[in-house]
């Protein structure tokens, strides 16, 4: 969900074929599903991922557990707040409070697990969880000082950083990368280490350079005033 008073910006590579996905799954929802529930639904995705990520330190085959749980996300995440428009039962203030005060706690369910797993050291995935706090927490200043609610940065967004994951846990079962490693200033970092350093490292990027942008538009439209002592 996104506040509906604000205008959504989503100009990732799957927007088009997800739109188009997310609306034929709306009018097929039962009558008893709503909103609220598929939230929750999101929320228990992320439980389920991060299940699958420290279960793999017992047996690798437990991170399709993970990726079953970031398609359990993806369904709860993405639809709620298509069905409510699809059915034209917005509640935007609501909807704004409960979606993104979940989003939070999912974030670093998924981003906890992870870091509990054979995969990533602890560090690096809170470095993950960092980039992508501080992009929310961007996100919603946005909403607040233009009226806008970017879902997505260049074209990547949730759902192509889902997408990456999947494809990071496929990797991880069933090829030698595992056993690639590299030692920087004295610590050993697999090569998965240094994937999620490049997340955190996007993540961080293009909050710089929205920053960058949004604070010459916003310095011209809130031009400084000069000073007068004498008042």
């Amino acid at each position: 969900m996104g506040n509906e008073n604000s205008q959504r910006i989503q100009t990732s590579i799957l927007n088009s074929l997800e739109k188009k996905a997310l609306v034929w799954l709306a009018h097929r929802q039962p009558h008893w599903m709503t909103s609220d529930m598929l939230t929750y639904i999101g929320v228990l995705g992320a439980v389920i991922c991060a299940a699958g990520f420290i279960l793999a330190n017992q047996n690798l085959n437990w991170l399709w557990l993970s990726s079953f749980g970031l398609f359990v996300n993806w369904y709860g995440d993405s639809l709620d707040g298509t069905l409510a428009r699809v059915r034209n039962t917005q509640r935007p203030v609501y909807g704004f409070f409960i979606d993104h005060s979940l989003d939070a706690i999912t974030i670093c369910i998924m981003c906890i697990g992870a870091g509990l797993s054979p995969m990533f050291k602890l560090e690096i995935a809170m470095l993950v969880l960092a980039g992508y706090l501080v992009l929310s927490i961007y996100t919603y200043i946005g909403t607040i000082l233009k009226g806008e609610f970017l879902l997505t940065y260049g074209s990547f967004g949730p759902t192509e950083l889902r997408l990456i994951i999947i494809l990071i846990n496929t990797l991880f079962m069933y090829t030698n990368w595992p056993k690639l490693t590299y030692t920087i200033g004295g610590q050993s970092l697999s090569v998965f280490d240094f994937m999620g350093l490049f997340i955190a490292t996007f993540l961080f990027v293009a909050w710089l350079v929205q920053f960058v942008k949004d604070k010459k538009i916003l310095s011209e439209r809130d031009p400084l005033k000069p000073f007068n002592p004498e008042k």
